[in-house]
């Protein structure tokens, strides 16, 4: 039989992403609605071991879907990891009748809901909020388009100075353990060189590759590199080009947190929306403990059991094309 939800919980995990605000928004008016109560929590999963929880109405979340960053905050809660820790963050929730939660963030939030699920049998609702696009289940992530404008509006400024000058450029952008910021970014702006942590980087390829266009006297070359490539980022990278190259005048960026910032695009704020709220449904539904994605632009619910196994994988096809098109 399907546990009745009336008071759900809503927090954002995990590293900030553009368009969680108005995930927010949506999970907190999308509750009002059906007639239930809304607690916002403070600070991720800190906020429900140190009993940081308010109640939200609709004026809540006036004005916010334009916003970056969270009202909720956010933060990496090491309490939470502990038994103990759940173990109060659960007595805190208890306490205000909360019986259900959506958590917005990446997998090492879900991995914390589907434990805490598990040990006390609360609903939990995961939607997808990071940059970084590294979940399997959903073809966007809350947060990645606005990110990867955010690098394409910098890099196409960087590539206006690189012109001016004929230098080549290494920029590296954030994607730890993912390239989709690096892949996209850099197909966008007509990156000569991707590297990205998917793929071993062949250093030698590149300085081949760079050596041939010396010789060809195309010396603008902008090369885009996700900071977990496993080269060691766009600092390394730029080290030995500039041993082996020194004809060539290197310089590096690193755009760093400009790309977690700033107000959500369009397409962020959508889909924010349309899964904020699909949490609520799925709460109310009692399709309890999946996350939120979305598929060929379709509502796609995968268990997070299996979210937090599985990766996005990067197809052979993308690096073709970025191999053809900056040749």
């Amino acid at each position: 039989m399907k546990k009745t939800v009336t008071k759900i919980g809503v927090l954002t995990s995990g590293g900030d992403a553009p368009g969680m605000n108005a995930a927010v928004r949506a999970v907190v008016r999308t509750g009002i609605y059906h007639g239930l109560e809304v607690f916002g929590i403070m600070r991720g999963y800190t906020g429900m071991v140190e009993n940081d929880i308010f109640k939200m109405e609709g004026r809540s979340v006036a004005n916010i879907i334009q916003r970056g960053g969270t009202i909720l905050k956010t933060s990496r809660c090491k309490e939470f990891l502990t038994p103990e820790g759940r173990k109060k963050a659960y007595g805190n929730l208890k306490k205000l009748g909360i019986d259900g939660l959506v958590i917005i963030g990446g997998d090492g939030s879900f991995r914390g809901a589907q434990t805490f699920s598990n040990e006390y049998d609360i609903p939990c609702v995961g939607l997808p909020g990071t940059i970084d696009k590294d979940i399997a289940g959903t073809d966007f992530t809350i947060g990645f388009d606005t990110a990867v404008n955010t690098a394409v509006e910098a890099i196409d400024k960087i590539r206006d100075t690189a012109d001016a000058h004929d230098r080549l450029f290494i920029i590296e952008v954030m994607g730890r353990d993912a390239g989709y910021i690096a892949l996209h970014s850099g197909i966008a702006t007509g990156a000569e060189n991707i590297l990205i942590p998917e793929r071993k980087t062949d250093i030698e390829e590149v300085i081949k590759q760079l050596a041939e266009k010396e010789r060809r006297h195309k010396l603008v070359n902008l090369i885009v590199v996700a900071e977990g490539d496993d080269f060691g980022g766009a600092d390394e990278v730029a080290k030995i080009i500039t041993q082996r190259l020194p004809m060539q005048e290197v310089r590096v960026c690193i755009l760093g947190h400009i790309q977690r910032g700033g107000s959500p695009s369009c397409f962020d704020r959508l889909i924010a929306s349309r899964m904020g709220y699909s949490a609520v449904e799925c709460l109310l539904e009692g399709r309890h403990n999946v996350f939120v994605g979305m598929v060929n632009n379709r509502m796609h619910y995968t268990p997070l059991n299996e979210a937090v196994k599985k990766k996005q994988r990067i197809s052979e096809e993308w690096m073709k094309i970025v191999k053809i098109l900056a040749s």
